[in-house]
């Protein structure tokens, strides 16, 4: 069976050093802060949004939530997003998306300083990730793969490393990631041909394509690393979660998985705070 990399145990070490970073600057005068920018009032949106806060004060930073109505209208949340953005105190902003409809997104995304962008929503943040410059922040949730990746000591030197999905939000950039760790690195996508065998050549599988259960046995091999982005709602068990590789008869091969829930989304929060920190650094330095 294979061995589960559980993402507690990740955040717990991230948030020991957190605390140092957060105290060091404290004693400069300097205490971090996340702005939240929330429209309306989404159950997932308030769930990770909960989550965010509590990792906040667990670490010693401060927050603050921006909540604006479900209607608000477009000239309204551009001068929001601007004000929030201005503000000195604040040194990173998290913005949920999707926005609401009426919402022209790109244009509001588009207001996010750059150097307060840490959860990668401008296209500013995501030339830095594709240019290699260490000074963006690449979306929280591909960095809490790397992160996953690091503490539990997965070589990826020269391995082959499948990524299952194409979005902008995983896909891409944590294919960027790990090219920066020098892995060799395959992109696959629902139209790739013969996709099941091209997952079962990877040392590292990484699975962030969206769909419930979808990588079962004939997508990987024995000795192999998989780690499970998805967050979906589990079709056989209506109210709980799965992510997008079939456990049960995915386990029994391969060498190491992450879980879900309990893999890589509890390191989310983490990175959150880890970037605003660094945001704050480098704001300050």
């Amino acid at each position: 069976m294979a061995e589960l990399l559980k993402g507690k145990a990740v955040a717990s070490a991230m948030k020991d050093e957190l605390v140092e970073k957060v105290e060091a600057l404290k004693a400069k005068g300097i205490t971090p802060k996340l702005g939240i920018i929330r429209v309306g009032a989404k159950p997932d949106d308030l769930f990770y949004e909960g989550g965010a806060k509590k990792t906040c004060s667990s670490v010693g930073m401060d927050y603050e939530v921006f909540e604006y109505p479900q209607d608000i209208g477009q000239e309204d949340l551009e001068k929001a997003v601007v004000e929030v953005g201005g503000k000195k105190d604040v040194h990173g902003i998290l913005m949920f998306a999707p926005l609401p409809k009426h919402l022209d997104e790109k244009k509001i995304r588009s207001l996010i300083p750059v150097e307060k962008d840490v959860d990668c929503m401008t296209l500013g943040s995501a030339g830095k990730v594709f240019a290699d410059d260490q000074t963006g922040f690449p979306p929280c949730t591909p960095t809490a793969c790397m992160d996953m990746l690091k503490f539990y000591d997965i070589p990826l030197k020269g391995k082959k490393v499948v990524v299952l999905g194409r979005s902008l939000i995983v896909g891409k950039p944590v294919a960027m990631l790990l090219l920066r760790e020098h892995a060799t690195v395959t992109i696959c996508h629902s139209r790739t041909e013969n996709l099941p065998a091209v997952c079962r050549e990877a040392d590292v599988l990484v699975a962030a394509v969206g769909r419930a259960k979808m990588v079962n046995a004939d997508y990987v091999k024995e000795g192999q690393i998989v780690i499970d982005v998805g967050i979906n709602e589990d079709p056989d068990r209506p109210g709980k979660y799965c992510g997008d590789v079939d456990s049960e008869s995915v386990e029994p091969i391969v060498a190491k998985l992450t879980p879900v829930p309990g893999g890589v989304g509890s390191v989310t929060t983490a990175v959150l705070c880890k970037q605003t920190i660094m945001a704050c650094e480098l704001q300050n330095s």
